[in-house]
């Protein structure tokens, strides 16, 4: 019988209204686990507990907060194997992309235990004779953390590492799909004996406990990642109690492949950019967008390169492309391919649904060729192996194609000129924008964010995180004495 795993509230790991089978795409026949799923009352009993907790961590000594996030990122990197196995497991990633992962959640928790030793206000002297000026920041206080299902650990690090480290208490809702992840990381952090009720894991519906959740008014700010119409709600909502939010939302990546490029890093880009992870990246290179000049012989290499990738169960040593992360996403994705189709582009290889040695959710790497920038499929975001080659006739084509997108996360352009790619740089439209690299792949210690639809609120990761976690406070001060 798989094991019953319960959420955590209030420094207690409770069972559930209810409860989901969680179920791994590789593999149909195994059940990794069934996991609580709380209702209304739960989730008040957690925002109850966060709101009397987050004062009482808000004391604690620098040494104390830096020692817990120092505790649980050393645990998270010690372990990245075994974790790594679950996630790959339940996420359907490969099992070196979900290791990968689980390594960069403990650098998420190491980068922000320093963070809280760096703390460091402003001081300035005022207009006026006599007086001192001090800036410093404090905690917002309760934060809502709603992650999604594709990168179901690292994307809670970067939002709960800094909630912690600038002293806020969190209530965590992971995405259904992915609760074995949610609740590995939940059971590190709960060993490190934080106030009862400072870190809460409440899985559970999104359509109730969810939406209770942000239409709280003991939430202080809300962090999110998911799509554009939730996030959109989200707003709504947060703007009744006027809650702070932090939104990372869906995005249309393009990757622009010029004359001057460099064929093997292009195709390698592009391969990394626009298949990794299944594809399954809010940062993946779906738009390929390619110089006439170098059109033939880069599809050529691309197509090449793609009909050869394996596609397989995660855990198996070889994988390149695990399966697609759910029944519905898979359909979703067949269904974009035939809009391709009937669009009028050019199936080169692959789209197709494919069987493995165990039933899953396994598909072949589409690219498309012969596709214009106002198709539908080349509007909206896939999240799919599947990749749509834009012809252009020039570099200034290619970049307002780039531009030309109601989003704007990254955008990349692959060339040997260094004025091109300067020119590039400054002109995209885009949070991120990368220069023979691809699309998808950042550091944890810079900002991430994007423009347009994209993004909404404050950027995450680095420094810039305190923005969002934190509020400016601002002192005068009349010290009595002459200046």
């Amino acid at each position: 019988m798989p094991e019953l795993n319960h959420n955590f509230i209030a420094g207690e790991w409770v069972a559930g209204a209810s409860e989901i089978a969680n179920i791994n795409p590789s593999d149909l026949s195994d059940t990794i686990g069934h996991y609580a799923q709380a209702d209304t009352a739960q989730l008040q009993r957690a925002l109850d507990a966060a709101v009397d907790a987050q004062p009482e961590w808000a004391k604690i000594g620098l040494e104390g907060r830096y020692s817990k996030l120092i505790n649980i990122g050393d645990e998270l990197i010690a372990n990245c194997e075994e974790l790594g196995t679950l996630l790959a497991r339940e996420e359907g990633k490969t099992q070196p992309e979900a290791k990968a992962e689980v390594y960069r959640s403990g650098q998420f928790f190491t980068y922000y235990a320093a963070e809280v030793l760096r703390q460091i206000g402003d001081n300035a002297e005022s207009v006026r004779d006599g007086i001192e000026v001090d800036v410093r920041r404090e905690p917002v206080g309760t934060v809502a953390v709603i992650s999604p299902w594709n990168f179901p650990m690292a994307t809670a690090a970067w939002k709960i590492a800094p909630a912690l480290a600038f002293g806020n208490a969190v209530i965590w809702k992971p995405a259904n799909l992915v609760p074995a992840s949610a609740v590995a990381l939940a059971r590190i952090i709960a060993k490190q004996e934080l106030p009862k009720g400072l870190f809460n894991l409440v899985m559970g519906p999104g359509s109730s406990v969810g939406q209770q959740l942000i239409e709280s008014p003991m939430v202080d700010a809300i962090s999110f990642t998911g799509s554009v119409p939730i996030g959109r709600g989200i707003a709504k909502s947060a703007l009744e109690n006027f809650t702070r939010v932090q939104l990372e939302m869906g995005s249309k990546n393009a990757l622009a492949i010029m004359d001057d490029a460099d064929l093997d890093t292009a195709v390698a880009c592009a391969l990394n950019g626009a298949f990794g992870s299944t594809g399954q990246k809010c940062t993946a290179s779906s738009r390929l967008v390619v110089h006439e000049k170098i059109h033939d012989a880069f599809v050529d290499r691309l197509v090449e390169g793609a009909k050869a990738m394996v596609v397989g169960h995660a855990l198996e040593v070889g994988t390149q492309l695990g399966p697609v992360a759910s029944e519905s996403q898979l359909n979703q994705n067949l269904e974009n391919v035939e809009l391709a189709k009937k669009e009028g582009g050019e199936l080169q290889c692959g789209g197709e649904r494919v069987e493995r040695a165990t039933e899953g959710y396994f598909m072949t790497p589409a690219v498309f060729t012969g596709t214009r920038n106002d198709w539908q499929v080349n509007r909206e975001e896939l999240f799919a192996p599947m990749a749509c080659v834009i012809r252009v006739d020039s570099y200034e084509e290619a970049l307002a194609t780039v531009n030309d997108t109601r989003f704007g996360l990254t955008a990349g352009i692959v060339t040997t000129n260094l004025a091109r790619a300067t020119h590039f740089r400054r002109h995209a439209q885009s949070g991120c924008v990368m220069v023979n690299l691809p699309t998808a792949g950042t550091d944890y210690h810079v900002p991430f964010g994007g423009r347009g639809e994209s993004s909404y609120g404050p950027r995450e990761q680095g420094q810039y995180a305190k923005e969002f976690y934190t509020h400016v406070k601002t002192a005068y001060i009349n010290s009595g004495l002459p200046a």
